[in-house]
């Protein structure tokens, strides 16, 4: 699935190949809060990674922030470009971990063209596929940044759909009512628009569609120069924008959670990793993800430190 975001200027994440030649010390002064109570990472020396774009910043740096405040030295090698670079570091153990999401895993990295529905189940054979790849999946979060499509709160009144059956009602019985604002991968992938019209029984006339790059297509369903846009269900400017999230009540888009992606040698060295990012893991859901990830790209705050104030705040650490 393609993710876009925030690529921090001058990051100091280097790629060569899968290897990182490059990272810098969190040196954040933090506290067991109900995450690394008696410090049992003391005497790690960990390295963090993600992907570039905001969600994922957010959540390397929470990750990091967790392990410093066990009493680990960290490393912060976060922001790589691109899903396979940050997935190899943590698979060559040049990274100890990161959070990502089991439908990338199960369909982009294992090859699968089939997603699992059910999202524990999806977890599960992400898990145990993983295993034999030096990789160890700890369990996941409520956070699921799939596919959606969303409208502004005018065509919402106006239309009053709230799921995706009853957007392909509306085609049906009005045609022209429906247009859409989408990425140019999502109108020609199997788990995008292609099987959203097909599971959904929509009949989408081409000239209704209009593929603009991720970011326009925020603005333009906000405007209502579409009646909806292809949207993905984390993103903050869902909620700056006060956009209204088509349910997908086929359940035909695939499970995202993001969970802790561990390299399995690191992890029978340190096993408390597990224990450590549980209670975080744990309060991840799509409401935290909008709001911090409109913290950084609404209101312009530095992804690191919109992960430290929230871990603050929820008595995470101290």
């Amino acid at each position: 699935m393609k993710r876009t975001g925030l690529l921090l200027a001058g990051a100091l994440v280097l790629v060569s190949g899968c290897g990182l030649t490059s990272g810098s010390p969190m040196v954040d002064d933090v506290d067991p809060g109900t995450v690394g109570k008696g410090e049992p990472l003391k005497g790690a020396h960990l390295t963090v990674t993600s992907k570039e774009f905001t969600e994922q910043l957010v959540l390397g740096a929470m990750m990091g922030i967790a392990f410093e405040a066990a009493g680990a030295d960290v490393l912060d090698r976060t922001g790589i470009q691109g899903s396979i670079g940050a997935r190899e570091a943590v698979k060559s153990g040049d990274a100890d971990g990161m959070y990502e999401y089991t439908g990338t895993a199960w369909i982009t990295y294992l090859g699968n063209s089939k997603p699992i529905t059910d999202p524990m189940k999806q977890w599960q054979a992400v898990r145990d596929a993983d295993l034999k790849n030096g990789l160890t999946w700890l369990p996941p979060s409520t956070l699921n940044n799939t596919y959606a499509l969303a409208m502004n709160q005018a065509n919402f009144k106006k239309y009053g759909t709230k799921t995706l059956s009853e957007v392909a009602a509306l085609a049906k019985k009005n045609p022209g009512a429906v247009t859409l604002c989408v990425e140019s991968e999502f109108a020609n992938r199997a788990d995008g628009l292609p099987g959203m019209e097909k599971a959904y029984g929509m009949n989408i006339p081409a000239k209704n569609i209009t593929q603009m790059d991720t970011g326009i297509i925020y603005t333009q369903v906000a405007k209502g120069s579409c009646t909806y846009g292809e949207v993905f269900t984390t993103d903050g400017r869902i909620k700056s924008m006060n956009l209204a999230v088509m349910s997908d009540d086929k359940k035909f888009f695939p499970n995202y959670n993001a969970a802790p992606e561990i390299n399995t040698k690191a992890l029978k060295k340190w096993p408390a990793i597990a224990e450590v990012l549980a209670p975080l893991t744990k309060k991840l859901n799509n409401t935290v993800a909008r709001t911090l990830n409109a913290k950084v790209d609404v209101d312009g705050e530095d992804p690191h430190q919109v992960a430290l104030d929230w871990m603050k705040a929820e008595g995470l650490v101290k």
